[in-house]
């Protein structure tokens, strides 16, 4: 596990092109990382509409795993742009993680524990 927290944390300092779990805490260092060097990273939100509705990341883009349409509205977003995937808890975005790397998008950091371990870790939502 050590190992795979180092990666992580290289991939946070250098934005590297690759499929990441990381931590909350390291998914706010990265967000903040990437907005500092003016460099886009897209946070997708794949919970439903009214759970997005109730509270989100600030300027996330919301992708319902749970619509019949969610893999090809993934197939349409940039594979080259890094992206920052979350649901409620991890268990559906872990799924999109996974789908998401057998697509071939390029950057890919995986929200463990979702928007709750994000609100835990002093994540701001709005």
């Amino acid at each position: 596990m050590a190992a795979q927290a180092s990666h992580a944390q290289k991939a946070t300092a250098d934005h590297k092109d690759g499929h990441y779990n990381i931590s909350a805490a390291k998914a706010k260092e990265l967000v903040s990382r990437f907005k500092k060097a003016k460099k886009p990273i897209v946070i997708l939100d794949i919970r439903t509409p009214e759970e997005h509705a109730g509270s989100h990341i600030e300027g996330a883009l919301l992708v319902d795993f749970l619509a019949d349409d969610f893999k090809a509205s993934l197939g349409k977003l940039d594979r080259k742009k890094a992206y920052l995937v979350h649901c409620r808890s991890g268990g559906r975005s872990s799924s999109a993680f996974a789908l998401m790397k057998r697509l071939g998008f390029k950057s890919v950091y995986h929200l463990d524990g979702g928007i709750i371990a994000w609100k835990k870790a002093g994540g701001v939502t709005k």
